[in-house]
């Protein structure tokens, strides 16, 4: 079945009885509607690439390319750029030595099998696999030593095999591992969480629950609070379940799989203890802000350089990977999360361009952000193997 190219309607009437008591409690029922479209893909050639939309002062060119499909990136205090390729399980080093904004260097200093998650900390590299968590020294040359394995037992994928590592302010790393599925109740309790512990793999625990897969995560850089983007269930129709910008706290039950948005029931999943959805909602946080359903939200990155203009400052950056499960596409693209005295107020374009062809092709599915030394924005394409710069002109 061909489905890049066309548009296949999914009519999905799903039906859930409990097993309760006729006199007690009535069968539950509910119909959606679902749809399948995924945009033809093609080259990221040089005229494409010029007809991207970025705001006025802004300009966005390679930095590198033929990359096979890179994901998560970091940047060392030196400028090098490390980035991971899970396809491959790799970590490849970019180094941009005459500072005209594109790498010119290129060399592979790890593998794994599955590598996706990076962070540097204290001249160290930390890698994430399915499973387990590993530290390398970096050398002076941008090498990587070996790899140590520091923590294990993560639980298996499932549907979603992104597992990403950041440090919080207070010197923990912080873990994000993925439900296996669409929406189910996990046998793990690793699985759907944010998992927190020291660097060296001690003190390993739930930091927050209920998180489909919640892949880009940061913390504002003056309140020190923790913000990221969750994906939303799939298969509930073209405008549901909505992406969840929300801010985690310490024991927080962000809803997955039983209630969403602001504590809409997902009827396929009954909640524990013979609890009803409402109940439920009311032992969950609800979410800060909403965007287009099915936009695919991955990394989400605070800007704290000191190129961009000062309005920039304390406002994040979000790759949204682009949709499958809908009628027409949204996301495939980069917006910006404004924030005022900490607190969330308006999403809005920053590249776009991506989709070509009246929608129904596109060169580009964003991924991993990083800030360069310099204060420009890296941005990685996995589709067609890039890494974009975006940089303020000063003009």
């Amino acid at each position: 079945m061909k489905i890049r190219t066309t548009t296949l309607a999914i009519g999905m009437a799903m039906f859930f009885s409990a097993a309760w008591a006729q006199d007690t409690k009535p069968p539950i029922s509910a119909s959606y509607e679902g749809h399948i479209f995924k945009p033809t893909k093609v080259d990221a050639t040089d005229e494409r690439v010029r007809q991207l939309k970025v705001p006025a002062g802004f300009t966005i060119s390679k930095f590198a390319d033929n990359l096979n499909k890179p994901r998560m990136m970091a940047v060392h205090t030196d400028g090098t750029v490390y980035v991971t390729d899970r396809d491959k399980g790799t970590v490849t080093m970019l180094r941009d030595t005459n500072n005209d904004g594109k790498s010119d260097q290129k060399k592979i200093v790890a593998t794994k099998k599955d590598m996706h998650g990076i962070a540097l900390r204290d001249g160290k590299a930390y890698l994430m696999t399915v499973n387990d968590i590993y530290s390398a020294d970096i050398k002076k040359d941008g090498s990587l030593g070996e790899l140590k394995q520091i923590a294990t037992g993560f639980p298996e994928a499932g549907q979603h095999a992104d597992r990403t590592i950041e440090f919080g302010p207070d010197g923990m790393m912080y873990i994000q591992v993925g439900s296996t599925c669409n929406a189910c109740e996990e046998t793990h309790k690793e699985n759907a969480t944010l998992v927190q512990m020291k660097p060296d793999g001690s003190g390993r625990r739930v930091y927050a629950k209920g998180l489909r897969n919640f892949i880009g995560f940061d913390w504002h850089p003056q309140t020190k609070e923790l913000w990221g983007f969750d994906h939303g269930i799939d298969w509930l129709g073209d405008d549901s379940q909505k992406e969840e910008l929300n801010k985690i706290v310490d024991g927080g039950n962000y809803g997955w799989p039983y209630v969403f948005e602001d504590g809409k029931p997902n009827l396929a999943d009954s909640p524990p203890n013979g609890m009803s959805w409402e109940e439920y909602a009311k032992q969950t946080k609800f979410p800060a802000m909403l965007y287009d359903a099915h936009s695919a939200p991955m990394d989400f990155l605070f800007y704290k350089g000191s190129q961009f203009p000062a309005e920039y400052k304390q406002d994040a950056f979000l790759t949204l990977h682009g949709s499958w499960n809908r009628s027409e596409p949204v996301g495939y693209k980069v917006v910006r999360v404004r924030f005022e005295n900490g607190q969330p107020t308006k999403i809005e374009d920053f590249v776009t361009g991506f989709l070509v062809n009246d929608n129904k092709a596109v060169f580009g599915r964003v991924v991993g952000l990083a800030m360069h030394k310099d204060g420009s924005l890296l941005i990685a394409d996995d589709d067609n193997g890039v890494i974009y710069r975006v940089a303020h002109t000063g003009k």
